[in-house]
């Protein structure tokens, strides 16, 4: 089936998830291939300072207890990472959400599983880095971890395909975002070039979605745009349930490893802008309205980042003052 086809006689009520799930098979198969032409295997162990590493408290008698000095992250690192872990953590709940709403079989199952198989490695190296280098408590880690996913995760896009598809088209990206910045801000080169090697598999992942949404406005382009309005007028990151997550959200707001400008510039534009979702036409009324209140809502989100912008520079500022008396 072309998408030209799929497109015939099919108004948007007629699309249901299963229809969808349908017409963009050979589309998820395509991307699929192109996907695993260019993804390249990499070894978690080959990124986590090993010779650092010693025995903390418990069954060893020569446990040396944590001490936030025994690690050059800085604070800001060590709060940015605690949280993007805990996000990588939940992939038993997401594996779940994607596998429920996608599929196991055909093209769509097997990308559901080299999906969740190249997440994986993600929280792996983090905890083993964060555990050889000492970076954080690893008590407290372990009590976070239990929290978090003991109340479980449930999206907010589950009950629609093509929401889940929008969704994880931002939330990829603003994933990438947030690890790369995170490394930057850590303090620690190891760190920054094992938060970049997830930050590559995080934009692969991001393209994905992405031509797999494209694809999508060309045979449902008013469902389509709907899901994209409804998903980035009330986006939130995954870990928004975990313990804390405001104030360091906060933190890592202040610490420019994700804010408003970081979200609407970074995450948002760069998608947007390769859907040219405003130059779309062809839509139907809903469609329209979709549309025209996205992009009312983008406005609305650079000026609130434009208030922050200024927030931010004046605290620098006042920052510098102290510094310098």
């Amino acid at each position: 089936m072309t998408l030209t086809s799929a497109n015939l006689g099919s108004p948007s009520s007629a699309w249901t998830d299963a229809r969808l799930l349908y017409a963009l098979e050979e589309v998820v198969e395509n991307e699929l291939n192109r996907h695993l032409k260019v993804a390249k295997d990499w070894m978690p162990h080959e990124y986590v300072p090993w010779s650092d590493g010693r025995n903390f408290p418990g069954q060893f008698e020569d446990g040396e207890a944590w001490d936030k000095e025994q690690s050059k992250v800085t604070d800001l690192g060590r709060i940015a990472l605690v949280v993007n872990l805990l996000t990588e953590d939940n992939l038993p709940s997401y594996h779940h959400e994607i596998a429920s709403l996608f599929g196991r079989d055909g093209a769509w199952g097997t990308w559901v599983h080299r999906w969740t198989a190249e997440e994986g490695r993600h929280g792996i190296v983090m905890r083993d880095y964060l555990l050889a280098s000492r970076a954080v408590d690893p008590d407290q880690l372990e009590r976070f971890r239990m929290a978090h996913m003991s109340e479980g995760f449930e999206s907010d896009n589950r009950h629609s395909m093509l929401h889940s598809v929008a969704y994880v088209a931002f939330q990829e990206l603003a994933t990438r975002i947030s690890h790369r910045n995170t490394g930057h801000q850590s303090g620690d080169p190891v760190c920054d070039r094992m938060l970049a090697r997830i930050a590559t598999d995080e934009n692969l992942h991001m393209v994905f979605y992405r031509n797999l949404l494209k694809a999508a406005f060309e045979i449902a382009p008013d469902l389509t745009m709907q899901a994209v309005r409804d998903v980035v007028v009330d986006f939130r990151m995954p870990g928004h349930g975990m313990p804390g997550f405001e104030r360091a959200a906060a933190q890592m707001a202040i610490g420019e490893v994700y804010n408003l400008r970081i979200h609407h510039d970074d995450v948002l534009q760069p998608v947007l802008r390769f859907l040219k979702i405003m130059e779309i036409d062809g839509l139907g009324p809903e469609g329209l309205k979709a549309q025209e209140e996205l992009g009312l809502y983008l406005g609305g989100l650079d000026a609130e980042a434009a208030k922050f912008d200024e927030k931010l520079a004046a605290r620098k500022a006042r920052m510098a003052t102290r510094a310098a008396g």
